[in-house]
């Protein structure tokens, strides 16, 4: 039974970092005290020991103890006898490709989808746990062996959305973008979440918690709404065949 919380964003609106997750991360870690392993690959312009002062004061806020694996000599070892897994935001990129050097992407998601320890992300920590990263929003600053992620959720997700584009802006909204995405890709569909919102993963049923709905890319002439608090089944978005 997979467990999984997808957030779109470590922020939302001026609330500080994680704060409006935390009934989120409750939610999924079920207030059971445990040490989460923390994967700060994805931070680009400042350490992995900064990454980690940001996140951890947060959980232990919660009950929850948090190292980062960038403190062991042996990540496999890590990711083999932790506890619980989060994954933080910055370039999706740049986290793929450190969880490939570092021989995890296989391992993490076999350990999760076999039920043996939670699994949480957030902003490019939500784009690797879809089958793949064709949809996050980051530019390509690396190139990972490969654009296949842990495939987690069986569809596609693109976090961080909004709506439209500023006023004098001449280049594509998320809008055009994803439906780019989908006359590539006709048979797939995916899911958009709003800053705030985040999908939490019970085996194989869906539930977007937060105060807004996501949104369904069906067809790029089709987007349905999903409404927020309410159980469906993951199957029911198509994912990769």
């Amino acid at each position: 039974m997979t467990q999984a919380l997808l957030m779109s964003s470590s922020r939302m609106g001026s609330l500080n970092y994680l704060e409006h997750a935390h009934e989120q991360i409750h939610r999924l870690l079920q207030h059971k005290k445990q040490e989460v392993l923390f994967i700060p690959y994805a931070a680009v312009s400042f350490s992995f020991d900064d990454f980690e002062k940001i996140v951890q004061p947060v959980f232990e806020l919660l009950g929850y103890g948090l190292k980062s694996i960038h403190h062991f000599s042996d990540p496999i070892a890590a990711v083999k006898q932790a506890q619980a897994i989060a994954v933080g935001g910055g370039n999706t990129f740049a986290l793929l490709k450190r969880l490939y050097d570092a021989q995890l992407v296989d391992l993490i998601s076999r350990r999760v989808k076999q039920n043996e320890l939670p699994y949480m992300g957030w902003s490019a920590g939500s784009n690797i746990a879809t089958p793949s990263i064709r949809t996050t929003n980051d530019m390509p600053i690396v190139q990972p062996k490969s654009f296949s992620a842990l495939n987690l959720v069986p569809f596609q997700i693109n976090p961080h959305f909004i709506s439209g584009k500023p006023v004098g802006h001449n280049g594509e909204s998320r809008e055009e973008r994803l439906n780019e995405f989908l006359t590539i890709n006709p048979n797939e569909e995916l899911l958009a979440l709003y800053e705030g919102s985040a999908l939490l993963i019970e085996d194989d049923q869906g539930t977007i918690l937060g105060d807004k709905h996501a949104l369904w890319f069906r067809t790029p002439n089709q987007i349905d709404e999903i409404q927020a608090n309410k159980s469906f089944a993951l199957n029911m978005i198509k994912g990769v065949q």
